[in-house]
This record gives structure tokens, sequence and C-alpha cells, in this order.
């Protein structure tokens, strides 16, 4: 019986023993609690130091960017991806407002940043006109506003007359804030001679 009662003690013990541990090792309810918030912050900040309303920036001054603010920048986007949806902003052309962005958070003046953009393929048809873009689509065109905050960000924007030849539009289709080219192919070669890196959006 002495046994007994020994082996009975000694277990009731150890399962004390390993409650507490256990209890020792999770971290109380509210502590996980908070932990999951951490992880899952309820807002997330974003900043338009640039171009106002359109691809704003997610500050992270603690990560590297590689951007020195004293150099000069030179990039000739090729905007080509569309949507198939005529009452949204073209999201490639809120990453191009994205990239003008970034480098006035990165401190790199105005005077500094080259930015051209080549609007052509899919994307094309954001440079009309809103009478051009709702005869053609029924809707008003939602890129102007952006174009016209790039354009006065200092960004050149380009339509290929190729392009709009090929889908017969005229050149009094196209916003006032967009330039008629003789040609995209061209445009990359002509910049790309200038030191200009190209990018595709």
């Amino acid at each position: 019986m002495i046994r007994i009662r020994s082996s009975h003690a000694m277990v009731l013990a150890l399962m004390t023993c390993a409650a507490s541990t256990a209890a020792a090792q999770s971290p109380p309810a509210d502590a996980s609690a908070a932990a999951a918030d951490a992880k899952h912050p309820t807002a997330t900040v974003w900043i338009y130091p640039a171009i106002r309303g359109y691809g704003g920036v997610h500050p992270r001054p603690d990560v590297p960017s590689g951007i020195v603010p004293g150099a000069e920048y030179k990039v000739i986007a090729d905007v080509v991806h569309g949507t198939s949806d005529h009452k949204q902003v073209l999201g490639s052309l809120t990453r191009l407002a994205r990239i003008v962005n970034l480098f006035a958070y990165a401190g790199v003046p105005p005077a500094h940043v080259h930015v051209a953009a080549v609007i052509e393929g899919d994307a094309g048809f954001a440079a009309l006109n809103n009478a051009a873009f709702r005869k053609r689509f029924n809707v008003d065109n939602p890129n102007l506003a952006l174009l016209h905050e790039l354009k006065a960000a200092g960004v050149d924007l380009m339509v290929c007359a190729q392009a709009l030849a090929e889908v017969g539009l005229e050149d009094s289709d196209i916003s006032p804030d967009v330039t008629v080219t003789l040609s995209a192919l061209s445009d990359f070669a002509v910049y790309g001679a200038r030191g200009y890196s190209y990018l595709q959006l």
C-alpha cells in the first residue's frame, strides 16, 4: 500500500509540474491578442508626396532603398497593361505615379527625377480625351485626372501614332496632357540612348 500511495503521489506531482510548466511557457491571453494585432494592423499608412491621391507609398524608414537623394534618375516606362473595367483607373498608371512618389519620399529633388511614359497596347485607350473615351466605352474616362497630375509632376506622357492609326483614332481624340509621337518602338530607342532605364508597367 505504501508503494501504491507513493506512485500515486508521484503521478500527481508530475501532472502538477507539467501543468505549471505549460502555464509558464504559454503567454497570457492578452499577450497573444496583442501579438495577433501586431501581425495584422488595423490600418496601413500611405502617403502621396508628389502625385496627390494616386500611387501611394507605404513609409518604411527601417529598410534600405538604395536611392541616393543627390543622384539623377531617368526612367522610360512602357505603360502597356490595360483593363476590361473601363470605369476604373488603370493599375499601370497608378504604378507610374508610385514611381514618382517613391523618389519624392526618398528625398530626391524633382529636378533630378526624369520620368517619361509611352502609353500603348491595351493601355492606349486611357490617353483618350473624355469625349472620345465616352464615345467608345459609354463612360467617362477615369484616367484623366491622374494623367493631369502626372504631367503637372513633370512626367512626359506619350502615345504611339502607329497604334492610333491601327484602331482608327485621330490626334484630336487624345488628352491634351499626352503627346502623340511617331512610334513607341522608336521612343524606347531614343530614350534609351539618352540613358533612361526601361520599365514595363
